[in-house]
């Protein structure tokens, strides 16, 4: 069904979870509580407009073709929040002097070209849709959103998060809340939750390691890395690698993630714990990209592209379910009893889903 007949609702994604805001509301320090309450208050009420309103889907039309050129704009929001703000840089143009509108403008380049030269996509949609982002929103607004329809990036309170801009993968992590709302349009609650969020953090990696050239065994599997302040006991947002060591801080807390079935959270905050159990399917992808070697967006990535994208994955999909559909999607593509195959069941034993 093409995306034009479907009915699309847009989720709310942003890549600080509010467990992880709701301990910095409770710092003695009282700009960081103030930031983080503030940012907390504006991202309910953008949660709130999201559940009442439906996105439908963009295509062309039929008789228009899809160019292989991304058409990226990037708006500076002025450190209010009306959305999209002054438009500052439109494809093609020249490098600008604020860094952050340069960040943005590359980042969204190379999560397009990740998707068109690894994956044969175009753009978000498939249909070539327009690449938008607004940077500088709010004021010490301490997270990044994708809202259904563009990319919003906040400048952090200069404390505990920095610039939003300067992790490419927190980039391609919201863009790619996009795809996952084109393709199996997951629902974002438990499991199938966690497995949207997982999405988003593999092929946020995936882009990041695509831009740097790495192999899986150069990666280093963060999530958000630079992004916390120099005060910050920590390296990054989430590990791929070792979920659950991302950060260790008195403000922050500890990081929360299980790499496990075992370690799995019950929990009725963050939509049932879909920042915190996506650690499991993140670290599935890593044995199996770790496992296979090389670029990591060649085969693992491929393997995930086609089970998010080929029609089977329900939108309340569970963990099992995407294992068992990412094995079949190995056979399909790669052979029954591959180094492919084995490296699926490998890992998905590892983790509990076996």
């Amino acid at each position: 069904m093409d995306a034009s007949h479907v009915h699309r609702h847009p989720v709310f994604c942003t890549v600080v979870p509010p467990h992880l805001l709701d301990k910095i509301a409770r710092s003695e320090v009282v700009r960081r509580a103030d930031a983080a309450q503030r940012t907390l208050e504006q991202d309910a009420l953008l949660r709130t407009r999201r559940n009442v309103t439906t996105l439908r889907g963009i295509a062309p039309a039929a008789a228009t073709p899809v160019s292989d050129e991304p058409r990226r704009t990037i708006y500076d929001a002025q450190h209010r929040t009306r959305l999209p703000g002054k438009k500052v840089r439109g494809e093609g143009d020249e490098a600008v002097g604020d860094a952050t509108v340069n960040r943005a403008y590359a980042g969204l380049g190379a999560t397009y070209e990740l998707f068109l030269k690894g994956f044969g996509r175009h753009s978000i949609d498939d249909s070539g849709l327009a690449l938008d982002a607004s940077v500088h929103y709010g004021q010490d607004y301490n997270n990044a959103f994708w809202d259904g329809q563009q990319m919003v990036f906040g400048d952090g309170d200069g404390d505990i998060f920095l610039d939003f801009t300067v992790s490419i993968d927190v980039i391609g992590h919201e863009l790619t809340h996009g795809v996952t709302q084109y393709t199996a349009n997951l629902d974002y609650h438990g499991q199938s939750g966690a497995l949207n969020e997982s999405m988003s953090d593999v092929f946020g990696s995936l882009i990041k390691q695509y831009s740097l050239d790495q192999t899986a065994q150069d990666a280093d599997w963060l999530i958000g890395a630079g992004l916390l302040g120099p005060n910050v006991s920590g390296v990054a947002l989430r590990s791929m690698k070792a979920p659950g060591t991302a950060y260790d801080d008195d403000e922050l807390g500890k990081d929360p993630q299980p790499a496990t079935m075992d370690d799995y959270v019950k929990t009725s905050q963050d939509n049932g714990g879909v920042h915190i159990n996506s650690g499991i399917p993140n670290h599935a992808f890593y044995l199996v990209a770790t496992e296979l070697g090389g670029k990591a967006w060649e085969r693992a990535g491929r393997i995930w592209y086609d089970t998010l994208t080929g029609g089977e994955l329900a939108s309340d999909a569970d963990f099992k379910d995407f294992a068992r559909l990412s094995v079949a999607a190995a056979v399909a593509r790669y052979g029954d009893g591959g180094a492919e195959h084995q490296a699926l069941q490998k890992a998905w034993s590892a983790v509990g889903l076996g």
